[in-house]
């Protein structure tokens, strides 16, 4: 036996409330449900295996109006049933409730999760609804003018397409008969969060954790606007750059990579889903998180994001009208150029997670940070070295045997570690003076 995952759950008995975990099979990938089989993959047998067969295909049929293949099965003496559910094109309810398979669990979709499912399964998005109250007085020419620009330098959009505004939102597919599409405010509306109020994007800045909240600046626009204006916001208030002297000139550098911080905010604005909660970036003294609301397809994971993949966006319209403007690629390598990035500006690779119903990913600006220390499998001890000599400047063997109550051997063995890691350089000078310091 294998164990509960996307497309398998296992239960010792038959209880009519396990309708729910079909429906969720149903409305997901499909799946298979094993009834006589334990948590752990274990066949426990079914006495009432015959009684079975005959009521489940009705109960199934009656409840949730759709088929499932009912088999039975042996192993050894011991007889137990296997409920096959295939993918549905429609939406299947339960009392009038939706479920959907995520991972081993089965969950209730409520809210703008349920509303998201529904428009999916109806083969519609959000942003390519018909929003009547939209009219062309809303459209910012400005945005659409910028827009234009980046388009033609990109090549994706020729210049015979310098026509009028409303004809214009009509070859991007924003309008369908004079009127306009969700995607048309998002992308170009003077102010979209009168219509959506959770267009707008929230900028913390935090000290030491998530409750030192120092202040913070709330964005208000249109997307192609709040490409060029996050970035500014964070350059002018919340990132302190990096000063460097070449002779008589001073040099800011970056904290992070301008091309990274870029695709972030693109990747959030673009895919975001915009029926829930604000594009939240928190900065912090060594590392900077974007967030935004919306779970990935389904069959991706987070670690899917940190190799080559397909381009599945949550809001084709709006994916579709930022690629012919250069904003971003189709082949799904955003987060590609992210990681990339990092690693030419010699930053640790960032983290992207799902959280809180969103993807969450972090930049870091210290490789020699506690957090990215432990990540490195260093031991404790070493890590607690790097960190005095962060602070410090410097550790001799003598200190390190002192600091941890070692022998000369270990520290010794522990430091060249460091050095062969590139984290330390010995010194030049070797004996009672020598020294370790950051590489």
């Amino acid at each position: 036996m294998t164990v509960e995952n996307q497309n398998i759950e296992f239960k010792q008995s038959w209880r009519d409330e396990y309708l729910k975990q079909i429906c969720g099979f149903a409305n997901a990938q499909g799946g298979v449900l094993l009834v006589g089989v334990n948590d752990k993959g274990v066949v426990v047998g079914l006495p009432e295996f015959r009684k079975l067969m005959e009521e489940l295909p009705n109960k199934v049929k009656q409840a949730l109006g759709i088929t499932v293949d009912v088999d039975l099965r042996q192993e050894e003496e011991l007889y137990f049933i296997e409920m096959r559910t295939q993918p549905s094109s429609v939406p299947i309810s339960h009392h009038g409730r939706y479920y959907y398979r995520s991972g081993s669990t089965n969950q209730e979709l409520t809210g703008t999760d349920l509303t998201g499912f529904l428009l999916e399964k109806s083969g519609s998005s959000w942003d390519d609804a018909i929003d009547p109250r939209i009219e062309l007085a809303h459209i910012n020419p400005m945005s659409v003018s910028a827009y234009l620009q980046a388009a033609k330098r990109i090549g994706r959009i020729p210049d015979e397409d310098d026509g009028d505004l409303e004809s214009l939102l009509l070859k991007l597919r924003l309008s369908v008969n004079g009127q306009f599409k969700r995607a048309a405010i998002a992308l170009f509306g003077f102010d979209p969060s009168v219509f959506y109020p959770n267009t707008q994007l929230r900028i913390g800045k935090f000290g030491k954790d998530d409750a030192d909240l120092e202040f913070q600046e709330i964005l208000e626009g249109n997307l192609i606007q709040n490409v060029e204006n996050t970035i500014a916001m964070l350059n002018f208030k919340f990132l302190i750059k990096k000063v460097e002297y070449e002779g008589m000139n001073r040099i800011e550098k970056d904290i992070y990579p301008l091309p990274a911080l870029r695709e972030m905010l693109l990747n959030a604005l673009v895919h975001r889903n915009y029926m829930g909660a604000q594009v939240q970036i928190r900065v912090y003294e060594d590392k900077i998180s974007i967030w935004n609301e919306g779970s990935l397809p389904v069959g991706m994971d987070a670690d899917s994001l940190k190799r080559s993949h397909a381009s599945r966006p949550r809001n084709p319209i709006i994916a579709e009208v930022c690629f012919k403007g250069g904003y971003i690629e189709s082949w799904g390598r955003g987060t590609l150029k992210i990681i990339d990035s990092c690693r030419e500006a010699g930053l640790p690779d960032p983290e992207i997670i799902e959280r809180d119903g969103g993807i969450l990913v972090t930049l870091f600006q210290d490789v020699l940070s506690k957090e990215q220390l432990i990540k490195s499998g260093l031991s404790q001890r070493q890590i607690d070295a790097v960190l005095y000599v962060k602070k410090k400047g410097r550790i001799t063997n003598k200190e390190f045997q002192e600091l941890f109550n070692v022998s000369r051997n270990t520290s010794s063995r522990e430091l060249s570690a460091l050095v062969e890691q590139g984290i330390f350089k010995s010194s030049e000078s070797k004996g009672a003076g020598s020294y370790y310091e950051l590489e």
